[in-house]
């Protein structure tokens, strides 16, 4: 199992980054072992500035590769909510120094999934809304209609280059409003109207 994530899927996000909009998907992967095992996040020791953002998530039904956007849909099994946790201060440095990101992105513990709700493809036809809560506060609300690249056309980018395989996970992009968490916060996250996690940060 692997966890694909999309940077700078959505355009207020990439403004409040101060990010060049991307011509093409901006792809990363995150391992296994970056799955948080319960609802617990513990801060780890080498930053001092881990950053959320909630994203939709989409796992994968069936394997495949070099998939065509329009039968994107035949490999979703489910789809909810997913946090990725980023050291903000590691990625600053490695990026000023043109150095990949894992470090700053694929550390253990950094990628938090929902409870998981049933796909079906006429979801799509309608916008799919989220927001997180942040010690109660609302600071992300995103839609799916606002991502540059529908999670259809990401899947057809993706299977270009790795194949899908039953049980990946694809994370596709945050909306603005991230910020930094700090030990003892709570982060909330609902689909539409309904709460699928709670996640306490120690």
């Amino acid at each position: 199992m692997k966890i694909i994530c999309v940077g700078r899927n959505y355009v207020d996000h990439i403004k409040e980054l101060s990010n060049d909009r991307p011509t093409d998907p901006v792809i990363f992967i995150k391992p296994d072992t970056s799955l948080v095992d319960d609802s617990k996040f513990y801060y780890p020791t080498f930053s001092n500035d881990i950053h959320y953002e909630l994203e939709l998530v989409f796992k994968v039904g069936k394997v495949g590769k070099n998939i065509d956007a329009k039968f994107a849909h035949k490999y979703i099994d489910s789809y909810g909510l997913g946090i990725d946790f980023t050291a903000r201060d590691l990625q600053s440095k490695l990026k000023e120094k043109g150095l990949p990101w894992e470090k700053s992105k694929a550390f253990n513990g950094s990628a938090f999934i929902s409870q998981m709700r049933p796909f079906h493809s006429s979801l799509l036809e309608r916008d799919i809304n989220f927001h997180l809560n942040h010690n109660d506060i609302l600071v992300q609300s995103g839609s799916s209609s606002l991502m540059i690249w529908n999670v259809f056309e990401l899947i057809e980018d993706i299977s270009k280059y790795f194949t899908l395989k039953t049980g990946d996970y694809i994370f596709t992009g945050t909306p603005a409003g991230v910020g930094p968490v700090q030990r003892g916060d709570l982060l909330s996250g609902f689909l539409e109207n309904e709460k699928l996690f709670e996640l306490n940060i120690l």
